[in-house]
């Protein structure tokens, strides 16, 4: 990709007209061929800081839960799996002697309960940070951080810059199943019954474009890919939501089961070293991420303490 919600992440495609659809039968497709003879990862131990670490450097292969979002975690049109989150998780677990990366494909809201419910070994789906996530997973760190955006017909006839201008004028509204702008839209004012939900951002041009709705709320790095090559919409300037009143900036993260601290710190004193080193810019750059998504945001503070 929601504070409420528990699950969300933003996306973007290359090839806008691929759908929702077809990117998840292939990921489906591809989860398939490496899921033989292994349908679940084995259970926790409860080893203190749990022993998923050791089992995965002897194993050689860690299973990934993925959402067939772009660009955070999918199939390519050649049939590899990549994705800004897959491809920083290769280069973690190698470093953690972790040589393979599998993907496991689902729903982006089946992820925590297919996390939980031992089906992969960890989140790789550039998945929000926030509170009530933190009741459920530990985190690692953020690797990115990400403002809001709308995509609205040519020209924002309406002059939609918040969500408070979609409350005051009345707007026609809508975003993804699960995204966090969910919440942003329901603080503001906007009667969630009202919230028209659609699959992903695709689904949300297609309706801005269509006239069924008037804005469609995203992440600012979803939005302005989406637009590209559309002839009727366009992104607006990314903005903060307010939360409590405050501006809010969201941070993304890989995602553990809350008895694998080990794991988890092992993962962040590598992500450290990458950020230091500016090795992390140069692996999510090709997939759309700027120095403004660059972050020092820590789990601790995105889960509110």
């Amino acid at each position: 990709m929601a504070p409420p919600l528990g699950n969300d992440v933003h996306t973007f495609r290359p090839d806008r007209r691929r759908s929702r659809r077809s990117v998840l039968a292939g990921l489906a497709a591809f989860g398939a061929l490496g899921a033989a003879g292994c349908t679940r990862v084995a259970a926790a131990s409860g080893v203190p800081g749990g022993d998923l670490l050791d089992r995965l450097r002897a194993q050689g292969v860690v299973r990934l839960g993925i959402a067939g979002e772009i660009p955070f975690g999918y199939i390519d049109k050649d049939g590899h799996l990549t994705g800004e989150a897959p491809e920083l998780a290769k280069v973690i677990f190698k470093r953690l002697g972790v040589d393979r990366v599998q993907p496991v494909p689902t729903e982006f809201g089946s992820l925590i309960p297919g996390l939980n419910s031992q089906q992969f070994d960890v989140v790789a789906a550039g998945m929000y940070v926030n509170p009530e996530r933190c009741q459920q997973v530990i985190f690692a760190d953020p690797d990115y951080q990400m403002l809001d955006s709308f995509i609205v017909r040519k020209g924002n006839p309406k002059g939609l810059h918040s969500y408070r201008d979609v409350v005051e004028k009345k707007a026609r509204f809508a975003t993804g199943t699960g995204y966090a702008e969910i919440q942003y839209a329901v603080e503001a004012g906007y009667k969630e019954g009202d919230i028209l939900i659609v699959p992903d951002q695709v689904a949300g041009l297609n309706a801005v474009e269509a006239g069924r709705v008037d804005v469609f709320a995203g992440t600012a790095l979803t939005t302005r890919e989406v637009v590209k090559k559309s002839a009727k919409a366009e992104a607006t300037k990314p903005f903060a939501p307010l939360v409590k009143g405050k501006p809010h900036v969201d941070g993304g993260a890989f995602a553990f089961r809350p008895t694998e601290t080990k794991l988890r710190d092992a993962f962040n004193a590598e992500l450290r070293k990458l950020k230091r080193s500016g090795e992390l810019f140069r692996i999510l750059r090709p997939f759309g991420f700027g120095e403004a998504e660059m972050t020092d945001l820590t789990a601790k503070e995105l889960c509110g303490g």
